[in-house]
């Protein structure tokens, strides 16, 4: 008989993998870490039910989430991780020629088990003398911090649990002020068709934050319901312009071996399905605090 995890991430609609083989499964202080083989998608991990990332198609996910920003940007040095526990982030940003990437996650508990039980996530990206890994709030290290970032990515969960605080208007306005001149923000925005709230409530909060932002998107087949948003903000430059021929040069230039990335796909993520743009046409000029 057929061992099935069942995700119930949405009210009304589910989906369901088949274990081959549960790896592990426990609690942390903060959450329910489960961690299993599937036939098709390899290893997968979740958090109190909810699928966080698989080995078949992670690449996409944390291509897109880094690589976008990183080439628009251009001289991408000083890099903050706020999550992103597993380590697929802090990997993509370190194939770039950073100087310093910091990692916070809250529980470390799942890097842990990352390293353990996905390695192929980091890459080895924790034992790198470029990265700074701390164990805690990412919401109080972007309120105390000094620092000033060339590159913010926010790779939480969903906004409930852990990952509640990341999606504020005040988490927003800190992380805005501790970026570099030119400085970009990078956010998960679930997938719009089945979590349309969560896009409307983003793009409320970046009204009066971000000189400049919006979103682009990916296909990532795990995270069920269509198209996934990736948002950013930036006070100092506007990422979503058309791809210009410096972009596509800086792009050509790095030589990165990709599996779902290049300049066509950076320049055809922003643009968005009508029902996206309704979305985001209907609430950004609307303050939710």
């Amino acid at each position: 008989m057929t061992d099935w995890f069942r995700e119930n991430l949405h009210a009304t609609v589910t989906q369901s993998f088949a274990r081959t083989n549960t790896v592990y499964a426990g609690d942390t202080d903060f959450q329910r870490v489960e961690i299993f083989d599937n036939e098709v998608l390899g290893r997968v991990m979740a958090l109190d039910g909810i699928v966080q990332t698989t080995e078949k198609d992670e690449f996409i996910y944390h291509e897109m989430l880094v690589h976008v920003p990183a080439f628009a940007h251009g001289d991408m040095r000083n890099v903050l991780i706020v999550g992103g526990g597993d380590g697929g982030a802090l990997r993509e940003v370190l194939r770039h020629p950073v100087d310093r990437v910091t990692v916070v996650d809250i529980d470390g508990q799942v890097i842990d088990l990352s390293k353990k039980f996905m390695p192929g996530l980091s890459a080895g990206g924790f034992e790198d003398a470029r990265a700074n890994v701390i164990v805690g709030d990412g919401v109080k290290f972007v309120n105390e911090t000094d620092e000033r970032f060339d590159v913010v990515i926010i790779d939480s969960t969903d906004p409930v649990g852990p990952g509640e605080g990341l999606f504020t208007r005040a988490f927003y306005q800190r992380c805005a002020a501790i970026l570099a001149a030119r400085g970009v923000v990078i956010t998960q925005n679930g997938v719009p068709f089945l979590q349309s709230d969560e896009l409307r409530r983003t793009s409320q909060r970046f009204v009066g934050v971000f000189q400049h932002f919006g979103f682009y998107v990916i296909a990532v087949p795990t995270y069920y319901g269509g198209f996934m948003a990736l948002g950013w903000g930036s006070n100092g430059l506007d990422i979503s312009r058309p791809l210009t021929p410096e972009v596509s040069r800086r792009i050509d230039a790095a030589g990165l071996q990709t599996r779902y990335y290049n300049s066509a796909i950076h320049h055809g993520a922003f643009a968005l399905p009508q029902y996206i743009r309704a979305l985001i046409d209907a609430e950004s000029a609307t303050l939710t605090l």
